[in-house]
């Protein structure tokens, strides 16, 4: 089978690490419990920053949030390993922006995902994500980012939302937890 994977808030926590980042740039105490309550993807505001400031502090820590310390959600290496191991297709889709691409590629390999350099797309935006899912034919796809999700409820692909705050207005399957992903398979 084809699986799809979006990393950002799908595989690693990166709005949680950069949430982190932000207090201790900011010299700000704002709890994690916080970052559970914002229903949208930016996180500036909990912050007083407004959206350029946000942008600006999000662009100056860019390296660090991506390649230094961001945790891999639980369960998600391995499960990514068990489906190479069974000799299924991983197929990674990500909008992080085009200059990252070599280095997320880099961060993959050094954390042991399974990786295939033709099973990397990287540096799009939402529609010509959603075009590259169409083409590639998934059995499987996963991501968090409303606008990508809701665009592909009508294709044969099974699509999951990676459990988050900001996306419990959709409507479509969900994965909470890595563990689960062998109850889905096995539906």
């Amino acid at each position: 089978m084809k699986f799809g994977f979006d990393i950002d808030d799908t595989l690693i926590d990166l709005r949680g690490y950069a949430f982190q980042l932000y207090n201790q740039k900011l010299n700000q105490n704002v709890s994690l419990d916080v970052l559970q309550t914002i229903n949208t993807l930016e996180i500036h505001k909990v912050f007083g920053l407004t959206g350029e400031e946000g942008g600006k502090l999000w662009n100056s820590l860019a390296d660090e949030i991506y390649y230094s310390g961001c945790p891999i959600f639980e369960g998600a290496l391995d499960m990514l390993q068990e489906l190479d191991r069974e000799g299924h297709e991983i197929f990674y889709i990500t909008a992080r922006k085009k200059e990252h691409s070599e280095r997320t590629k880099q961060w993959l390999i050094k954390h042991g995902f399974p990786f295939r350099e033709d099973h990397f797309y990287c540096g799009m935006k939402d529609q010509e994500k959603i075009e590259i899912i169409l083409d590639l034919q998934l059995d499987y796809y996963f991501d968090d980012k409303p606008a990508v999700l809701e665009t592909l409820l009508e294709i044969p692909t099974k699509v999951y939302a990676k459990d988050n705050p900001y996306n419990q207005k959709l409507k479509v399957p969900r994965l909470k937890d890595w563990s689960e992903l062998k109850d889905i398979l096995a539906q």
